[in-house]
């Protein structure tokens, strides 16, 4: 029989960050009775399997009503596509409607997930060994872990309590280019971010951009979470800022419609240039990576999320608005139970304006031992801020998400966590 030494393996296998989400998802299977603040994923009664059949037909209709035959539409949905996917110019237009974003339809790649356009985007610009990208730290694991399974160093930029300060990023890529790398990129996301919640305000965006020009940065704009406010103040994403072309824009509609149809995308309209001259935008050139990795996104998924974007007029934002509603309610449930409960005490968390997520201190360590316990005796699961740290941060602070459940698990949840808290 042959056996394989764990340690021979690819780093990326036994990665702390990686390990430590397996276990929160093996602490949630032996709990199953457990509230779970963790959980950042979607509330599961907004999604129909009628609607799957609904928006295909729609798609299928403008198919038709496009000049395109049913022959040539069953090989469009049934055999291999075009790389870079074939709903591009939808999307283009729902940018344009929601967010005042306007590119040409070939600078839009269509991915499966946006965790897909995270590895081509890293992949295609870090390109040579002292190619580093920098992150806003506490950073999503998913981009993290991205870049570790590529081999490629994540350099973290420290969050203040209102979000990344363009002051910071500057003094670290200087730090990166002085120690003899190259910082490629920045990752953020401006609104109501993963794990901390925070939203940038509109100055510190246009602030980001003016440092991104000076330290020759391209910015990886990661936007999941921006329909969630808890206010209908606009918040214009930084590609809509942009005039340099140093936004690269990473979407899914893993939020806005449904995460089993497995559908992100790219946006990536900077100019490429070849030795002889030739010019195309920088996502044409990333299809050579995508195509190595997937070949190319669901024809099926793309015209199911194609035929959502039709029957809504191209407005993620209008096709949400029970979704708006129902997470403004439970985020303010969040913040309410945490008032009522810790109010005075040591016990302190961030307010933010809006998305699934809420840090809270704690004067204990947050560790995977603890949570075990919270589950076990308490009834509550939580995320411990330490799994979105590259460094030893975070070991006093726990993430909750209210996304999930219902506004009275919301609140009840929070009534086992303070009483969690109460007992260590």
């Amino acid at each position: 029989m042959v056996e394989l030494s764990r340690e021979a393996l690819h780093v990326s296998v036994s990665d702390p960050v990686s390990t430590s989400m397996n276990f929160l998802n093996e602490v949630a299977g032996r709990f199953p009775d457990a509230i779970s603040l963790a959980a950042g994923r979607p509330f599961d009664e907004f999604h129909s399997a009628a609607d799957v059949d609904k928006h295909l037909q729609a798609y299928l209709t403008h198919l038709r009503e496009s000049g395109i035959s049913d022959v040539q539409s069953r090989v469009l949905l049934t055999m291999y596509g075009r790389t870079n996917g074939h709903i591009g110019g939808l999307i283009a237009r729902m940018l344009d409607v929601d967010e005042d974003i306007r590119v040409p339809d070939e600078a839009v790649m269509v991915t499966a997930g946006c965790q897909e356009a995270m590895v081509i985007a890293l992949r295609g610009l870090c390109a040579g060994p002292g190619d580093v990208v920098l992150a806003a730290e506490p950073c999503y694991v998913g981009f993290t872990g991205a870049a570790r399974i590529l081999g490629i160093d994540v350099v973290p930029v420290p969050e203040s309590p209102d979000g990344l300060r363009p002051s910071t990023v500057r003094e670290v890529a200087a730090a990166v280019r002085a120690g003899g790398r190259t910082p490629k990129a920045l990752y953020l996301v401006p609104n109501f971010a993963n794990p901390s919640g925070v939203s940038l305000p509109v100055a510190t965006r246009r602030a980001l951009l003016d440092v991104a020009a000076e330290a020759d940065l391209l910015i990886l704009e990661d936007d999941p979470y921006g329909l969630f406010g808890l206010d209908d103040e606009p918040r214009p994403t930084l590609k809509s800022l942009d005039t340099d072309q140093r936004v690269i824009y990473l979407g899914s509609f893993a939020k806005s419609y449904f995460p089993g149809v497995r559908v992100g995308f790219l946006v990536a309209d900077q100019p490429v240039v070849d030795a002889a001259g030739r010019r195309t935008v920088l996502a044409e050139e990333l299809s050579t990576v995508k195509s190595m990795l997937t070949v190319n996104t669901s024809a099926l998924s793309q015209a199911v999320v194609g035929g959502m974007l039709l029957d809504s007029g191209f407005s993620l934002r209008g096709a949400n608005q029970a979704k708006i509603q129902f997470y403004r309610q439970n985020l303010r449930t969040l913040l309410a139970a945490l008032e009522r409960h810790f109010s005075g005490g040591p016990v302190r968390w961030n307010s933010p304006s809006g998305g699934f997520f809420v840090v809270v201190d704690v004067p204990v360590d947050a560790s995977e031992e603890l949570l075990e316990v919270s589950a076990r005796e308490h009834g509550v699961l939580w995320t411990p801020m330490r799994f979105f740290y590259l460094g030893d941060g975070g070991s006093h602070a726990i993430r909750l998400s209210c996304s999930a459940l219902e506004p009275a698990q919301v609140d009840e949840g929070v009534r086992r966590f303070a009483g969690f808290l109460a007992s260590v």
